[in-house]
């Protein structure tokens, strides 16, 4: 038995917290839900915190939120695929966007549907993940604008998800005067600059953001209160809204070294014998969940008294070492987790999900 626990007043003070932040420095801000992997009981949490603007990259996940509330705008935040266009259409609001191909799909297919669909073109700005590169966005805007069905709301960027790169100031002044040159050249206005994701919020709070970029796109630091400059968690926010619990199915006093003969694990893993082990033993615990659910790399260990072992498909295995604590089987352990394990766990249909 594991289950993944939401707590709603953590997420609610997160949320006063990030909202009163953009608030103050006048930006507009959406959720990113792409973590809950449509889960309708999360999704439902997110949107009761007052979103009126939700981002997913999963078509299936905004059509969720549609059935949740069909009054709230949803986004697509990633270059459609050709064979989702029809529900791109159907189901996003808006999309995000960096081939002409793929916009004049969208638009054939919004004038089939008869509906107006937003976009916001991408640009490069280092990361070298989705992005029309800058020299070619005047002749890209000027096709664009005459898609019929199309209506485009701005231009954005994405950094630090690919390689890494961080934004910065200068990166996105850069964006800002990309859209200033737009509008001047079309005389049209361009509503939202996007400026990127949670790791933005650093440059928010010391006030770092150019006149003009007003539109962000936050999860990981709605979620885990995340510094992602400094890799550490913002004072005053909370890095726990989800917990993992974990139920203890073996507790038994083991040799710490393995014997017989050594050869690789299912994972292709070769274990290092430290043979001033030999004659040692330890207790061992068995948790019920395994990489099948999560990596054990993205369990937050820290402050307890017992170390990861290993793990295989469906089991992680921890040692526990004389067992101060008195554990036994049928307790649970509990654990923060990063943000890709949690990923993982709402990825799995075999982790309960609840809120608390």
């Amino acid at each position: 038995m594991a289950f993944l626990k939401l707590y709603k007043d953590k997420l609610k003070h997160n949320f006063d917290f990030l909202h009163k932040l953009f608030t103050e420095n006048n930006l507009d801000w959406g959720a990113v839900t792409k973590l809950f992997c449509g889960n309708e009981l999360y999704l439902k949490e997110v949107i009761n915190l007052g979103f009126r603007e939700i981002h997913d990259s999963r078509i299936k996940n905004l059509q969720k939120v549609k059935e949740i509330d069909s009054t709230v705008k949803t986004c697509y935040i990633k270059p459609p695929a050709k064979r989702s266009i029809p529900d791109i259409v159907r189901y996003a609001d808006m999309s995000m966007n960096t081939e002409y191909y793929t916009l004049k799909l969208l638009s054939d297919e919004a004038v089939r549907q008869n509906k107006t669909h937003k976009v916001i073109i991408m640009v490069e700005t280092g990361d070298l993940r989705e992005g029309v590169m800058g020299d070619h966005l005047i002749d890209f805007y000027a096709k664009v604008f005459e898609l019929p069905n199309i209506q485009i709301e701005g231009i954005g960027t994405n950094l630090n998800c690919l390689h890494g790169v961080l934004p910065s100031q200068d990166k996105l002044i850069q964006l800002s005067l990309y859209k200033q040159i737009i509008e001047l050249k079309f005389n049209r206005k361009l509503p939202l600059v996007s400026g990127g994701t949670s790791v933005t919020i650093p440059l928010i709070m010391n006030k770092q953001i150019p006149a003009g970029v007003n539109h962000f796109r936050i999860g990981e630091t709605l979620y885990f209160g995340a510094n992602l400059f400094e890799e550490t968690t913002i004072e005053g926010m909370h890095d726990d809204c989800l917990e993992l619990f974990t139920e203890i199915i073996e507790i038994t006093e083991k040799p710490k070294v393995p014997m017989g003969e050594m050869a690789a694990n299912p994972q292709g893993e070769t274990t290092q014998i430290d043979e001033s082990l030999y004659g040692e033993t330890s207790f061992r615990a068995i948790l019920d969940i395994g990489v099948l659910d999560i990596d054990p790399k993205y369990l937050i260990l820290e402050g307890y008294d017992f170390e990861i072992v290993g793990s295989s498909s469906d089991m992680i295995v921890i040692d526990l070492g004389d067992n101060n604590m008195k554990r036994k089987v049928g307790d649970l352990i509990n654990f923060k987790v990063k943000y890709m394990g949690a990923l993982g766990i709402l990825n799995s249909n075999y982790i309960e999900k609840t809120v608390e």
